[in-house]
């Protein structure tokens, strides 16, 4: 947990990655289970693949000014003047459910002090232009504010140390400080003309010169994915690579992953796979000798799994999962436990996401109990009282691969074991820290409890799978998140009729109904042909278990 103004942005990004990152919901959710199975739909957060990349992918001078030098963020320091921590952050963007007037101007008064009312208006304007899901604007706005307040410091530093232009900097730092994100940028690359004007004129120093030109470039790519705008982001970062000197190998290694983690970025969030694949061939283009440049190379690794791994779940291609269990061993090469316990440990998690991918699909135990296996190493170095939101994400992690054998080999044990890890998760995961990742484990929970009723013949645990369901609904609302709420909606009508059949109770089985019919008609709004046929075939299944039940519990005629 971060409990002080002087954090590395390493371990900012780790936490915000691990903790409140609900949105992107695409990059971090999938549909694990499908509708009309006893366990219903599973959701699991994803590897960690932190935006900027935590292992090294930002770039500040410490030493030199930013835009002068640029060197791996790791190690470095970046101390926040702002008022507020990011945990304290992320806490008062929870609640945000919009981007109304009403809402903007309660973040502007709680929040008064640590940004202008200005950047607060544009943080908001950022999340309209981008048309964010409602389900992901909490994370997002954290995402902005942290990204802001970092600009902040990183152009402090620049003024003091920075033998650029000092009213320039000082004016982009204004700029920022007003939310005037494109203005900055201009300032930027005011700044970097200069520096190349410089660099054809220059008959000694252009080593040097072509290093700052390149720092502030990837200072300009850093603005870009502020807006969000990955795309340029990428752009940005190629360029800044192409601008170092030929012997500066490892900085270039650096920006390129950084244009690949942009890349990934835009293809996870815009389901554009001929971008994610992309990000693939410029993960393997930064990826240097491992004995030259480990910490790198690891960097890549953890990095180009992450994008495997995603790419390998909408395609169906079982040979990307291997790629990126592949990629995920040889990080842990250098991602030591001893070394870097931390990064060890989100490697590990993101080993065991790709395993479990591979145990569903698979016949056997093998790959899921080696991801049990990983998960757990994860949780040497995730407990709860050094990384209580990382602890709560791998706690979930392990329940759905404890849950995928619990219901492949009917073991009532493993499933309590889900239920144990699903309930670890809640303990951090509240509903008031992290709304969404609440919904989705109490969703989850549901699944396991479901399925262990319907192994056990237990009423109560169906009946205990149903509160958790409408605990999930409470937050996936068919406003703030349409297709999980009919996912719930799925689930939850399933373990009711499931429960009407038990005890013979015909209340259970039309709300089973009802439920069903909810979900059909979310799934034909959305237009999603593959689960409206699941949840067409599930309203059938439940309108006959009605039916039977009626039947049964009707009069006999008079003879």
């Amino acid at each position: 947990m971060i409990d002080t103004l002087s954090t590395s942005v390493e371990t900012i990004w780790a936490w915000l990655n691990a903790g409140q990152n609900a949105g992107a919901v695409s990059a971090l959710l999938a549909v694990m289970a499908l509708a009309g199975s006893a366990g219903g739909w599973l959701w699991q957060r994803k590897s960690k693949a932190p935006t900027p990349d935590q292992t090294g992918g930002t770039y500040v001078s410490a030493s030199t000014g930013g835009v002068g030098t640029g060197g791996p963020m790791t190690g470095n320091t970046i101390t926040t003047n702002h008022g507020l921590t990011p945990e304290h952050i992320t806490a008062l963007f929870a609640g945000v459910r919009d981007l109304s007037p009403a809402t903007e101007e309660k973040a502007a008064t709680e929040l008064y002090g640590c940004f202008s009312r200005a950047a607060l208006s544009s943080f908001f304007t950022i999340l309209r232009e981008q048309e964010v899901p409602a389900e992901q604007l909490p994370a997002k706005l954290t995402e902005i504010a942290l990204r802001h307040r970092e600009a902040l410091d990183r152009l402090a530093a620049l003024q003091r140390e920075s033998p650029d232009d000092p009213q320039r900097l000082a004016n982009a730092r204004v700029a920022i400080e007003k939310g005037q994100y494109e203005h900055a940028d201009s300032l930027l690359a005011a700044i970097e003309e200069e520096q190349a004007a410089a660099r054809t004129k220059a008959q000694a120093n252009a080593d040097d010169l072509a290093r700052r030109q390149s720092a502030t470039r990837a200072e300009r790519a850093r603005l870009s994915e502020l807006r969000f705008d990955h795309r340029g982001a990428a752009d940005h970062f190629l360029a800044a690579a192409n601008l170092l000197p030929p012997g500066d190998m490892e900085d270039r290694g650096h920006y390129l992953a950084s244009s690949a983690d942009a890349f990934r970025q835009y293809g996870v969030e815009r389901g554009d796979n001929n971008v994610l694949r992309a990000s693939i061939t410029r993960y393997h283009e930064a990826l240097l000798p491992r004995d030259g440049y480990p910490t790198l190379w690891a960097r890549v690794q953890n990095n180009l799994g992450t994008a495997l791994q995603t790419l390998g779940e909408r395609e169906g291609d079982i040979a990307l999962h291997l790629e990126a269990v592949n990629s995920f061993n040889n990080a842990l090469l250098e991602y030591t436990r001893d070394r870097r316990p931390l990064d060890w440990a989100m490697t590990q998690n993101n080993l065991g996401n790709a395993l479990r991918t591979l145990g569903e699909r698979e016949r056997g135990s093998t790959r899921l109990l080696q991801a049990v296996d990983a998960f757990n190493n994860a949780l040497l170095e995730y407990t709860r009282s050094r990384a209580p939101l990382d602890w709560a994400m791998t706690q979930n992690n392990l329940g759905g691969a404890l849950q995928a054998l619990g219901d492949r080999y009917r073991d009532s044990a493993r499933l309590l074991e889900a239920v144990e890890a699903y309930n670890n998760a809640l303990l951090e995961w509240t509903r008031d820290r992290a709304p969404l990742d609440w919904a989705m484990t109490q969703n989850n929970l549901g699944a396991a409890l479901s399925i262990l009723g319907k192994i056990e013949k237990n009423n109560i645990r169906l009946q205990q799978a149903v509160d958790a369901y409408n605990n999930a609904l409470l937050e996936w609302t068919r406003d703030r998140a349409p297709f999980n709420w009919a996912g719930t909606q799925t689930n939850m009508g399933n373990t009711l009729s499931m429960l009407a059949k038990l005890t013979c109770n015909t209340d259970s089985a039309k709300q089973a109904v009802a439920a069903q019919e909810a979900a059909l008609a979310m799934f034909t709004h959305l237009n999603t042909p593959y689960y409206i046929t699941v949840a067409t075939d599930n309203l059938a299944a439940a309108r006959a278990t009605l039916a039977k039940l009626e039947s049964s519990a009707a009069p006999a005629p008079h003879q």
